[in-house]
C-alpha cells in the first residue's frame, strides 16, 4: 500500500490525526510555532488515549510508530510536495502573517485539502447546493483567505474527538478526553477519495501493544459520501460549546447541556432541522440523546469559552454561521440568537481591552 506524504497545519489538535495516520506508515509534517517545532522534533508527539476496560489511558509516542513525524515552520514547507493537506488550526489563525501565505499556496497547489476545524472553510460550503455563501462571509474572521480554493478539492472532517493539552505538561503532549471518530466527506475526485479510504483502512487495522498484549485504539477515520455528515457537529457546538460562554465567564459543556435539558434539546433539534433543510438526511446526523449522553463526560469549558476567558479577540464563530444560514432559510431560534449576542458581547469586550 502507498505511504502518503501529509502536511498538517496546526499541531495541538493536529497531533491526534497525525498519530493515527502514523500507524499506516504515512509521512507527516506538522506546521507549528517555533517552540512546538523544537519540542516535536526532539521528543515526538505524545498522545494519551483512554481505552475501554483499562483504568489508565495509554500514551502513544510518535517515535515508536511505523510512519514518520516531523515539525516545521510556515516558511519551511512547499504544499506541492504533499499528497494531502489537513487544516487543524483555529479559523482566525489562517489570516496571520506566514500562515495566510502558506494557506494560499495550498489553494493554488490544488493538493486535496481536508479541514478538521469546527468552522467549515467557506469553499466547502459551496459544495452544498443552493446555499448563498456570500451571505455568510460575515461569520468568518477574514473570508478572503479562502478565495483561491476549488470547492471540490476541499473537504471537511468533523472534529468529534475532544482533546486538550493538559495544564502543566509539555507542549508536545495531548490528552484525548472524548475518543469518538473523525467523520470526513468524500472529495469530488475518486482518486483523492481513494486516498482517504486507504487512510480509513490503515487506522482501522492498527493495533498497539502497551506491554500486555495488542489493543485496538479508539478514534477512527470514517469516510462518507454525503457532504452533510460533518455538519452533525453544528448541533453539538450550538447546544454545548457556545452555551459555555456566559456573562460571568465559562461553564463546563456538561453544565451547558444538562442544566436545562429541554432548552438544550430544542436548540439541538432546531440545528438538526436546519441541516435537513439544507439537504441532510437523518442518518447523516446524530440524535440528541446520543450527544447528551456524551456531554456528561465533557467536564471542561469549550475551547471557544476558554479562549474568550483568556482575552482572545477572535474565535471561530460557528454559532454566527449557523444563525446566518438559518436566516437564509427563514429559520430563527431565540436561544441561538441569545447565544450569538452573548458571544458578540464577550468578543467586543476582549477587542476593546486589546486595542
Amino acid at each position: 500500500m502507498a505511504a502518503y506524504n501529509v502536511l498538517i497545519m496546526g499541531a495541538s489538535y493536529g497531533s491526534l490525526l497525525a498519530t493515527k495516520l502514523l500507524f499506516g506508515g504515512h509521512k507527516i509534517t506538522m506546521v507549528c510555532l517555533p517552540a512546538e517545532v523544537e519540542a516535536f522534533n526532539s521528543e515526538g508527539a505524545r498522545v494519551r488515549m483512554p481505552i475501554r476496560g483499562r483504568k489508565e489511558p495509554i500514551e502513544l509516542d510518535s517515535r515508536n510508530l511505523p510512519g514518520s513525524l516531523k515539525a516545521a515552520g510556515v516558511a519551511d514547507v512547499k504544499p506541492g510536495d504533499f499528497d494531502l493537506v489537513a487544516l487543524a488550526m483555529q479559523e482566525p489563525q489562517y489570516r496571520s502573517p506566514g500562515v495566510r501565505e502558506l494557506l494560499d499556496a495550498v489553494a493554488t497547489s490544488k493538493v486535496p485539502t481536508m479541514s478538521i476545524m469546527n468552522m467549515p472553510p467557506l469553499p466547502y460550503l459551496k459544495r452544498i447546493p443552493g446555499l448563498d455563501t456570500d451571505a455568510i462571509k460575515a461569520a468568518y474572521t477574514d473570508a478572503s483567505v479562502w478565495d483561491n480554493f476549488e470547492p471540490g478539492r476541499l473537504t471537511l472532517c468533523s472534529p468529534d474527538p475532544q482533546a486538550i493539552r493538559p495544564p502543566g505538561e509539555k507542549i508536545n503532549v495531548l490528552q484525548v478526553t472524548l475518543p469518538t471518530n473523525f467523520k470526513v466527506a468524500r472529495f469530488d475526485s475518486e482518486q483523492s477519495t481513494a486516498m482517504l479510504r486507504q487512510m480509513e483502512a490503515d487506522i482501522e487495522a492498527a493495533r498497539y501493544n502497551p506491554g500486555d498484549g495488542e489493543v485496538q485504539l479508539p478514534v477512527k477515520l470514517k469516510v462518507h459520501d454525503s457532504v452533510f455528515v460533518p455538519l452533525a457537529k453544528w448541533a453539538m457546538l450550538l447546544t454545548g460549546n457556545y452555551r459555555c460562554v456566559t456573562k460571568d465567564g465559562a461553564i463546563d459543556i456538561k453544565d451547558a447541556v444538562h442544566q436545562d435539558i429541554e432548552t438544550s434539546r430544542s436548540v439541538y433539534n432546531w440545528v438538526v432541522g436546519l441541516c435537513e433543510k439544507l439537504g441532510a438526511s437523518a442518518s447523516d446526523l446524530v440524535p440528541f440523546e446520543k450527544y447528551a449522553a456524551a456531554a456528561n463526560d465533557l467536564v471542561r469549558p469549550s475551547s471557544a469559552a476558554r479562549a474568550l476567558n483568556n482575552g482572545v479577540p477572535n474565535i471561530e464563530r460557528t454559532d454566527r454561521l449557523v444563525q446566518l444560514i438559518g436566516a437564509q432559510l427563514g429559520m430563527r431560534n431565540a436561544t441561538v440568537d441569545r447565544t450569538v449576542a452573548q458571544v458578540d458581547e464577550r468578543v467586543a469586550a476582549n477587542r476593546q481591552k486589546a486595542a
